[in-house]
């Protein structure tokens, strides 16, 4: 299996563009990615990679034999993942990447349970709100907030989380309840920034889109900062639900315009399409969308 690992190390190299890169991805160190492509070269009698003190780049031939390689790489994952389903054996490693605030608040819990029932499966999880590809990054799957938008992707819908506004009870008090959605530009709105238009919330009613203007002077790029600011008094925030739940539940915030909620999001696991999903794969799955079957916790206890 060495030269297995040896052509693994060196595609890794070739589409990270570094050792160390490369070694990160693999979970090993940069001179042991080092030494496997130089083995590899050795054993081919050619030389696959120019290096220099600034960059690497494939030779003529190395580049044609990553084309060929990468291809029978695939074919030989492929094949294991067919024989490890049909043997019903759930073993391996998942490398998989999930949204910072939603995953480090709410599936992180889940993969520690999930750990515990799958010792043979090793998770690899990157918390990020950038958008990964999964097969140019070598992730296995993904958790995404929202409606997908590649096409070349499958899609299990996990559960639903609602966008909410509130504000605590005390600023409610002193600067009145809104009662309708234009209400809010005499507000003190706290602005997420990572919308796609900070400065503009949706709402429906009877089916209608309304796209409401809205002032603050605080702006976060992040949505718990955003929700922290509405606990403080400081005004009214708006994001997704699982971000306010617990605030909501223990009555540190107040959901407000609750009858003009903007269309819920859904949470969706990602993956290639295959012939054969692997059994790792299909039972982590499999695990997300039991554990968020109806109503999910951050909606229990207030909606």
């Amino acid at each position: 299996m060495e030269r297995l690992e040896c052509d693994r190390m060196f595609v890794a190299v070739l589409e990270a563009g570094s050792f160390s890169r490369a070694a990160t991805r693999l979970g090993t160190s940069s001179g042991q990615a080092s030494k496997l492509v130089s083995r590899l070269e050795a054993d081919l009698g050619v030389q696959l990679l120019k290096r220099t003190t600034r960059a690497l780049s494939p030779t003529e031939i190395g580049r044609a034999y990553y084309e060929r390689i990468k291809a029978v790489l695939e074919e030989f994952d492929a094949l294991d993942a067919s024989v490890r389903s049909a043997s019903g054996l759930a073993a391996g490693r998942i490398k998989l990447s999930v949204p910072l605030s939603f995953g480090t608040m709410h599936l992180a819990p889940a993969f520690v349970a999930f750990a515990k029932l799958y010792p043979d499966i090793q998770l690899d999880v990157g918390f990020t709100d950038r958008v990964v590809s999964l097969v140019d990054e070598g992730f296995d799957m993904a958790i995404r907030i929202g409606n997908p938008s590649d096409s070349s992707l499958i899609a299990r819908k996990l559960c639903e989380t609602r966008i909410v506004a509130a504000a605590t009870p005390a600023y409610l008090a002193e600067h009145g309840e809104p009662l309708h959605p234009g209400e809010l530009a005499r507000h003190e709105c706290i602005i997420d920034t990572n919308f796609s238009d900070p400065l503009s919330w949706r709402f429906q009613a009877d089916g209608t889109t309304l796209q409401v203007t809205i002032r603050g002077r605080l702006q976060f790029s992040n949505g718990e900062a955003s929700f922290k600011a509405a606990e403080a008094g400081l005004g009214i925030a708006c994001g997704p639900s699982f971000l306010a739940g617990e605030a909501l539940r223990a009555g540190r915030l107040k959901p407000v315009l609750r009858r003009f909620e903007d269309r819920p999001l859904g949470a969706y696991a990602l993956y290639p399409p295959g012939r054969h999903l692997a059994a790792k794969i299909r039972v982590l799955v499999d695990f997300l969308a039991e554990r968020y079957r109806g109503k999910p916790p951050w909606e229990q206890g207030w909606a």
